[in-house]
């Protein structure tokens, strides 16, 4: 993440990283403010082992872009909101020149980064896939029983 400022927003990602077990790294680096240890953990990545890298980031939100440029391995960018609701922000990640991808999810969307980047590692993991299987069955059953509590409301002219 771009700041500490961001962790409301970023530790979402942990939370869910956590509930697969997938171990992660968590670090406050700065694109304009600690460039060289920008450069140096981009570049570190594929040997640390990091197979995907979420990057968190708002306002200018040159962080993730910065990290892709130094790193084969896949970013995900994170628009914070701030600045604009966060459209800034988004407009910087996705706005990638040809060669630099950056995926991109929506504003303050760090839990679908999370979400993506299992997907990602689950590709080559049958456990991890399993575990993303039972997460997405537990959001349509949440969806269900809401809809079932829902009926039960009453207004005069609901008419189911």
């Amino acid at each position: 993440m771009g700041s500490t400022s961001d962790l409301p927003v970023m530790e979402k990602a942990a939370k869910f990283l956590d509930e697969m077990d997938i171990p992660f790294e968590m670090n406050a680096l700065s694109a304009h403010r600690t460039p060289d240890e920008v450069e140096a953990f981009a570049k570190g990545a594929e040997n640390r082992g990091l197979k995907v890298i979420i990057a968190g980031a708002g306002m200018a939100a040159a962080l993730p872009g910065v990290i892709a440029a130094s790193t084969t391995v896949p970013v995900i960018g994170v628009p914070i909101k701030g600045m604009l609701d966060g459209l800034d922000a988004m407009l910087s990640i996705i706005q990638m020149p040809p060669g630099i991808p950056v995926a991109t999810v929506g504003v303050n969307g760090a839990q679908n980064a999370a979400i993506l980047a299992a997907e990602m590692l689950a590709l080559s993991d049958e456990a991890l896939s399993a575990k993303l299987k039972t997460y997405k069955t537990g959001l349509k059953v949440k969806i269900v029983k809401a809809n079932q509590e829902l009926s039960e409301v009453k207004y005069k002219n609901k008419v189911n």
